[in-house]
């Protein structure tokens, strides 16, 4: 008999066609994000899950279904679902790493290039017929080549993004929770510092850590007091790992350059006071949209499902449940 799933909503063609000829598949929507209510509703009576990050998989959804047996998240972070819990029920959590971390050091890249040149500033300048001609003055930025690059969290987004900055011949500081070996270090050319010291010696921030208890408001008020007057702040990770309002307040106030925002606090929502600002660019979470990404995060989910209904332990489960399983 073939699993009951529930895809939360529509992703690539080939990976839903693969999904419905090993499982009895439910697709909750093709058109937008369901509800919390209308997951609880739609997951009943099935054995497994794959979810988005916008979707909360909480004890409410999980009791839902008391035969859910693996919940496969459609992304690298899951900070989205009560992970705990479901380890207690034994349930199966899966994420997709490995495979975003090309695209999203790409985006990270690209935010730092289109503050630092102020890239939207200066297309929207053209739109709107300012363009006279050449001038000395006209829309000046900060170069990056040279300058100090400080990059908080070093797993495999932000090795991928040090390599990008190597390549434009910065200098290159980064803070981890767990150091790198000398020979990792020298690889990479960059050096470890305090994450007081990194605010405050850094022209450019990028943050690369996942969402945990630990890391909400890692940049708090008074982190955020450390930057230079000069700094662009880059997040690609999640929103809440910064004290949004705060930081609001210090790019209205210009006591930092810029900021470039992949993602938000309070996801989908944007503060208006955020989406006035000059010295912002602003992108709808797209870390990891490229065709190529999506439809391998895709593939790894409908995966992990399969390892566990053919007997086999999924691939990719969370790091938690490995420690258990090692344990």
């Amino acid at each position: 008999m073939k699993p009951k799933v529930l895809l939360t909503r529509a992703f690539q063609e080939k990976p839903i066609k693969y999904l419905s000829e090993i499982s009895e598949l439910t697709v909750g929507s093709f058109e937008t994000n369901l509800t919390k209510e209308e997951i609880i509703e739609k997951i009943k009576g099935k054995d497994a899950l794959i979810s988005l990050l916008a979707d909360t998989i909480d004890k409410d959804v999980i009791d839902s279904s008391p035969g859910l047996k693996i919940i496969a998240n459609y992304a690298v972070g899951y900070n989205n679902i009560d992970y705990e819990y479901c380890m207690e029920k034994g349930i199966y959590v899966t994420h997709t790493p490995g495979v975003l971390t090309e695209a999203t050091a790409d985006i990270a890249f690209a935010l730092l290039l289109s503050v630092s040149r102020r890239i939207i500033e200066s297309h929207n300048f053209v739109l709107e017929g300012k363009f006279k001609g050449w001038e000395p003055n006209l829309l000046l930025g900060k170069e990056i080549t040279g300058k100090t690059m400080g990059i908080i969290g070093m797993g495999r987004i932000g090795k991928a993004f040090a390599r990008r900055c190597k390549g434009f011949g910065m200098n290159i500081l980064y803070y981890s929770r767990t150091r790198l070996d000398e020979k990792e270090e020298k690889e990479l050319g960059i050096t470890f510092k305090n994450l007081n010291n990194l605010l405050s010696e850094s022209d450019f921030i990028s943050l690369h850590v996942p969402l945990t208890k630990e890391t909400h408001h890692l940049l708090n008020k008074e982190k955020l007091k450390l930057l230079k007057k000069d700094a662009i702040l880059i997040n690609t990770s999640r929103g809440a790992v910064i004290d949004e309002k705060y930081l609001i307040k210090i790019l209205e106030e210009k006591r930092i350059y810029g900021a470039g925002f992949d993602v938000y606090e309070r996801e989908p929502f944007v503060p208006e006071e955020l989406k006035k600002l000059k010295n912002v660019v602003l992108l709808p979470h797209i870390g990891s949209a490229t065709e190529e990404t999506r439809e391998k995060m895709a593939m790894m989910s409908v995966k992990a499902i399969e390892d566990y209904f053919t007997g086999k332990i999924p691939q990719n489960l969370i790091p938690e449940w490995k420690n258990k399983l090692n344990g």
